[in-house]
């Protein structure tokens, strides 16, 4: 019996780039332009190493510690966001600071100082070392727990009954309610967020998944190993049952993935660019792929504005001069 080769490509509707990563590069390259290289970052500006280098190759120099940047230079948050001690510091040296931290991180921020102001502790459900963990858990200096599973809830110890929860923007929904369901059984008198802290992108490109990974053989995740919110789109192919692969490019495509597979899922972490994803397309119409179709999905009309001091025109407007 001949094997059965690959045909077709489904493409996740939506994948890619979301609103936020949009305007934290647009932030970096408009700093660049306004005031010339070197613009210095902290960490990395999102998760992608295309992206990256591409901006280092512009002038950009991604650090992690201030101490590597010299005095009167422009900084860049990253859009993970960043804790009340790097602001400080940033502020102490006298840098030029541009925030690029992704509003819905913001958001999260603005939500633990406004109720620790009022006797709060929090629970945080989130991945340890992460940037945003770590940005937001430093938005205080004590009163916030971190818990990465459900085994974690049960070695809270809270000093008081002002208990509330919140999340890392780029968690596995389904995860994170699990989690939350057993916060809730242990502190029933948890304060939960007015909406959810996982961001509008993080659900819609898992709900897409959810939606491609019973329709195809093999399912392809463009993303870099560091990007949260690729990985979980990884693992939620493979929790549905469906084979998933994460890739940083084309050139990390095996074809021994696709023997006899004839439909291919394809989609992209939200700070993977769509060059990326056009690169795999070709690569696969290489290993025999004859048809793209997209999925049918919701479409994102999100937008933010950029930081004052680097143009006056909104994202929308940004992205409409380029098209």
């Amino acid at each position: 019996m001949p094997t059965q080769l690959l045909e077709e490509v489904l493409l996740a509707e939506p994948r890619g780039f979301c609103a936020g990563v949009d305007r934290a590069i647009e932030i970096v390259e408009r700093a660049l332009t306004r005031f010339g290289a070197p613009i210095y970052v902290r960490h990395e500006i999102v998760h992608n190493t295309y992206v990256v280098n591409d901006l280092r190759a512009k002038g950009a120099i991604f650090i992690e510690d201030l101490a590597d940047v010299p005095p009167g230079a422009t900084l860049v948050f990253s859009a993970h966001g960043v804790s009340q001690a790097v602001r400080q510091e940033a502020a102490e040296r006298g840098f030029q600071v541009f925030d690029a931290t992704c509003p819905l991180v913001t958001k999260v921020h603005v939500e633990v100082a406004k109720l620790s102001k009022e006797g709060f502790e929090f629970i945080m459900i989130g991945h340890k070392g992460h940037p945003e963990v770590e940005g937001t858990m430093g938005q205080l200096s004590e009163g916030i727990y971190l818990v990465e599973d459900t085994a974690d809830v049960a070695r809270v110890q809270p000093r008081s009954d002002k208990l509330a929860v919140v999340t890392q923007t780029t968690l596995s929904v389904d995860d994170a309610a699990e989690i939350l369901a057993e916060v809730k059984r242990v502190f029933p008198h948890v304060r939960e967020p007015k909406k959810q802290d996982i961001c509008y992108a993080t659900q819609n490109r898992q709900d897409a998944v959810k939606v491609l990974a019973p329709a195809v053989d093999v399912v392809i995740v463009v993303g870099s190993p560091t990007s949260s919110n690729s990985n979980r789109l990884r693992e939620l192919a493979e929790r549905l049952g469906t084979p998933a692969h994460m890739v940083d490019s084309a050139g990390d495509l095996r074809a021994e993935w696709f023997e006899g597979r004839r439909r291919v899922g394809l989609t992209a972490g939200a700070s993977a660019p769509d060059i990326l994803v056009q690169q795999v397309i070709a690569r696969l119409r290489e290993l025999g792929a004859v048809s793209i179709r997209k999925m049918d999905g919701v479409e994102e009309h999100v937008h933010f504005p950029l930081p004052r001091g680097l143009g006056d025109r909104s994202m929308r407007e940004v992205a409409a001069s380029r098209s």
